[in-house]
């Protein structure tokens, strides 16, 4: 199961969240948010990361040409899309996709299938927000064919991911604010406590 690390605005909890393990990180480049970070700090950050830490761009309702065009900029290689894309939209994109679901009661699981090839990241509903709420959906509805293919976002923590890493199982999961101080600041021993329990897991199935 890989870590991605979303809400990154500086390059001392990216560094320490790529040593402590984070496969992927994520910078968000939608200005409504309050993890925001503008393209060119993010292209510093990406500098100094490691060639095998994966980067991973998060968009909301953007052009595709646009989009295009600051991943080849920044070297990404992710492009998330928040908002609400279409098929058609996404089939423009000339990077591998992840696309987020919010999901809500009542979510129609054969919407993925219409995404193609997309990496399907599935986050909790909020009328008000895109994504970043840290508040979990009942993960038990997400049918079992699916799971080992999603990435699993909203409310993931230390607390949880027992359940997640042995119930669940899903291809990866995704966390910002429960690692958090304060918006876009890592808490290091949230990120050490998290890690340590996830190393502990996967010790006992060895």
């Amino acid at each position: 199961m890989k870590v991605k690390i979303c809400g990154i605005t500086n390059a001392e909890d990216a560094l320490f969240c790529e040593a402590l393990g984070a496969d992927l990180l994520g910078f968000i480049f939608y200005n409504k948010s309050k993890r925001f970070i503008d393209y060119n700090s993010a292209g510093e950050i990406i500098k100094r990361l490691s060639p095998v830490t994966g980067k991973v761009g998060v968009f909301v309702n953007e052009p595709a040409e646009k989009i295009n065009e600051i991943a080849g900029m920044l070297k990404l290689n992710f492009v998330q899309l928040h908002g609400d894309e279409t098929p058609e939209e996404v089939s423009k994109i000339n990077h591998p996709v992840i696309k987020s679901f919010r999901v809500k009661e009542g979510f129609d699981f054969s919407l993925l299938e219409s995404y193609g090839s997309a990496r399907a990241l599935l986050d909790s509903f909020n009328i008000d927000q895109f994504g970043g709420t840290g508040k979990s959906f009942r993960w038990e509805v997400i049918p079992e064919n699916l799971r080992q293919s999603i990435i699993l976002a909203g409310g993931v923590s230390a607390s949880n991911i027992g359940y997640i890493y042995s119930t669940i199982k899903p291809y990866a999961v995704d966390l910002s604010s429960s690692l958090e101080k304060s918006p876009g600041r890592k808490d290091r021993s949230k990120v050490h406590e998290f890690f340590n329990v996830l190393k502990s897991l996967k010790e006992q199935e060895k």
